[in-house]
Formats: structure tokens, C-alpha cells, sequence
């Protein structure tokens, strides 16, 4: 008990010290949770007497990078991620002393393949949008060896696809859309090869380089963190497609319009029961150190985990999340009202 006054004694004399002590919340990361923690952010701005946060689109690898880099009020005190965090980040936010984090889910997003209302329609599979956007592709039907990804139109890979060239406007690598479509969608697709398969339990990382790097080619064209950005080309080249969360989709269908996947729309009830195959869940992390001493830190996490935001007639609910079983969202609610620490032995199952 004596150790951890001390420990909350010295950081609070730390956070005093700065040359700019905050007295608003400072949150950073994917640019999926973006739109919904600006909903928060502006209602308990309005509603809590605390000043509204400022918030920043990093990405979620960006996000993380920023919130690890240690305490004080130069750094986050909050991220946002459209993944979960990974080992790595865990133990960079331990070596910068950023030990004792809550993890909050916030519920769950589809990761949308469209294109312009006014573009061709695309029928997708895995292993479609695999043969797609892989950097290197198997060299035979088995999938034993890869070649350098030789394909420029769609119906190339596929002859029921349009005879169009492949352009596909995405996320860059710091996004947690990216790292979530790489794993779900490309690496979902190379699986459908036996040879893939037999390589896994061969040698992983060797596998998972293969299974899951994009093309450089030009094929694949990053648009930064700005999904709104994606948006506005698609409507400027019909023929492309984007890939982007479900959010965006559902505030965005005057624009451009969905393509199944595996025979499944990016759909509130095909992803809520993880039917459609691109679906993955959204969370924020919070730094607990900075809780009892950056006002209101507490109050916004409560605000967002409560029934009334992200419960199934939260309203954010009518901004495109969608609801986790009232359960779940039970256990996160809780976690959020006591802080409760991070079990980093949760990402070892």
C-alpha cells in the first residue's frame, strides 16, 4: 500500500511539473473508433462538467506507439484500436513504464469491401481478394511454391468478376483495419491452398510473411488514416474498390455500395453473428496512471462503456457500432468502473 502511494505521489508531482499540466483528456489512435469516440467525447463534453477531449486519428498502430511511449502529460492517456493490442506493444508500454492498462471493448465492425454506387458489382471470395492483393501468390494449384503476383484485372483471377483492372484503396500498415484485413481476409484466402497450410506448420513466420504482405506494385494504393479519403476517390474512380470499416459504409451509402464476400453482405446482423467472414472487434486502452490525475479520465471511461452508448439502443449504435452480447458488455462496464489491470497473459491463448 505505502509502495503505491509513493508510485501515485511521484507521477502526480511529475503531471504537476510539466510545463503544460492538462486539464483535458488526450486520446490518440484507429481511425475506425475515431467517429464513435468523437461522439463520446462531444457528449460528455457537453453533459459532465469536464472539458471535451482532444482527439487525434493515428491509427491503431500509431496509437499504441504514442501511448507506450511512457507517463506524463506530453503522452495519450487514452488509445483507440480497431485490433487488439499485441504482445509487443505490451512489453514496449512496460519498458517506458506504462505497466497497469485497462483493456475496454467496445464492440464489434465489419471491414468493408466497396466501390462507387455507379461502379461494377463485385461477387468476392477470400481467396478472390487474396489472389488479388497478395505480394506473392502460389506458383501451382496446390499452393507448394509462390510467384510474384502476376494479375492486373479481376477477371484474371476470376472470369465471373468484371473485366477491370484491379485498384484497391486501403489503409496503410499503422492502421488497425490493415493489420485486421491482412489476417482476415488475405491470410483467409492464401488457407484455401493446401500447400499454405502445409507451410504453416512448417515454418510460421515464414507463412505468415507469405500469407499476409500486400503488393507494392501499385495495385494497392494506400490513402493514409483518412477513410473519409477513400470515399472521395471511389466516387472519382467507379472501377476501384476501397477497403474500409462498416461505419463508414453505413454513413456513406448515398456513395458507394458493398460487395459480398464468400456470399455475405457487410451487414449489422451478418457481423454481429460473425457470418460475414472480414468482421473484427473494437476497443480503446486506458492509462491508469494518468486516471486520478488528468480530470475526467474516469468519467469518460464510464460514459463510454455504459449502457446508454454502446448498449443495443446506445446511441452509437445509430453511428454504425455494433452492440456486443449484453455479457460482454456487462464484464467491459464493470472493467471500466474499476480500472481493472490488463491480463497480458490473454494474448498468449
Amino acid at each position: 500500500m505505502k509502495k503505491k502511494i509513493i508510485t501515485f505521489t511521484a507521477l502526480a508531482l511529475m503531471l504537476s511539473n510539466q510545463s503544460e499540466a492538462r486539464d483535458q483528456i488526450k486520446i490518440v489512435g484507429s481511425s475506425t473508433v475515431y467517429p464513435f469516440a468523437t461522439v463520446v467525447a462531444e457528449r460528455f463534453g457537453k453533459t459532465s462538467g469536464f472539458k471535451t477531449p482532444v482527439i487525434e486519428s493515428t491509427g491503431s498502430g500509431g496509437g499504441l506507439k504514442l501511448f507506450c511511449k511512457g507517463l506524463g502529460t506530453q503522452h495519450p492517456d487514452i488509445t483507440n484500436a480497431s485490433r487488439r493490442i499485441k504482445m509487443k506493444e505490451v512489453k514496449n508500454c512496460e519498458k517506458n513504464g506504462v505497466k497497469d492498462i485497462t483493456e475496454i471493448k467496445i464492440g464489434y465492425d465489419g471491414i468493408a469491401i466497396a466501390n462507387a454506387k455507379s461502379g461494377p458489382t463485385f461477387d468476392l471470395t477470400l481467396r478472390d481478394l487474396y489472389l488479388a492483393l497478395a505480394k506473392e501468390i502460389p506458383a501451382d494449384a496446390e499452393g507448394d511454391e509462390v510467384k510474384a503476383n502476376p494479375f492486373k484485372m479481376w477477371n484474371e483471377i476470376n472470369p465471373k468478376l468484371p473485366a477491370k483492372p484491379i485498384v484497391v484503396i486501403g489503409p496503410p500498415p499503422t492502421s488497425g483495419t490493415r493489420d485486421a484485413f491482412n489476417e482476415l481476409a488475405i491470410e483467409k484466402g492464401c488457407k484455401t491452398f493446401p500447400g499454405r497450410n502445409a507451410l504453416k506448420k512448417k515454418d510460421k513466420q515464414l507463412y505468415k510473411s507469405q500469407c499476409r504482405a500486400i503488393r507494392e506494385d501499385g495495385l494497392y494504393v494506400e490513402a493514409g488514416e483518412n477513410d473519409n479519403l477513400i470515399i472521395e476517390k471511389l466516387v472519382a474512380n467507379p472501377d476501384a474498390l476501397g477497403v474500409f470499416g462498416y461505419s463508414f459504409l453505413d454513413q456513406n451509402k448515398d456513395k458507394v455500395k458493398a460487395s459480398k464476400v464468400d456470399n455475405v453482405f457487410p451487414e449489422f446482423e451478418a457481423i454481429s453473428s460473425g457470418e460475414y467472414p472480414v468482421s473484427r472487434s473494437l476497443f480503446f486502452y486506458v492509462k491508469n496512471a494518468h486516471a486520478s490525475v488528468i480530470p475526467g479520465v474516469k468519467q469518460y471511461v464510464r460514459e463510454f462503456t455504459s449502457s446508454k452508448s454502446i448498449g443495443n439502443e446506445g446511441y452509437l449504435i445509430s453511428k454504425g457500432l455494433i452492440p456486443l452480447p449484453k455479457s460482454e458488455r456487462a464484464k467491459f462496464e464493470k472493467d471500466g468502473k474499476t480500472l481493472a489491470k490488463f491480463d497480458e497473459n490473454l494474448l498468449k491463448k
